[in-house]
């Protein structure tokens, strides 16, 4: 009888963010060859950036497009995709936005209509999940 033994890796990542140490989460966990982004929101250096659901969810995309490349992943990596949307009426302007980046790659997608956040400026939250072939 074979005996094999499976050794999981896993890394967590931070983006120095005071609400990771509060609520105590990382903004991804990386487990073998999958990423799990945390919903993130298109928070700034000077708070929230864009009044509109297009520009949050630009900015948001291009935050996530570093949590990737941080870790070794690109957005052709990404097989999941979950929009969080304060105002479902504008998931038009959202998904414009969403789909200059992943209309080729067409992850899953989920739309959600949500509550309004912490912070009532923030219209849009993105979570993604990530996962390269086994090599």
């Amino acid at each position: 009888m074979l005996h094999c033994e499976r050794h999981t890796m896993r890394k967590t990542f931070g983006s120095g963010s005071a609400w990771e140490k509060i609520l105590g989460y990382s903004r991804a966990v990386q487990v073998d060859n999958t990423l799990y982004i945390s919903a993130t929101a298109a928070s700034g250096e000077d708070g929230i950036v864009g009044e509109d659901f297009y520009t949050q969810t630009k900015f948001i995309l291009g935050k996530l497009g570093r949590v990737l490349a941080d870790a070794g992943f690109e957005f052709s990596d990404v097989v999941q995709s979950k929009l969080y949307l304060t105002d479902i009426s504008q998931w038009e302007e959202a998904g414009r936005a969403h789909g200059e980046v992943f209309g080729e790659i067409r992850p899953t997608l989920s739309l959600v209509h949500v509550l309004p956040f912490l912070d009532p400026k923030m219209l849009v939250e993105i979570e993604l999940v990530a996962q390269k072939s086994a090599s």
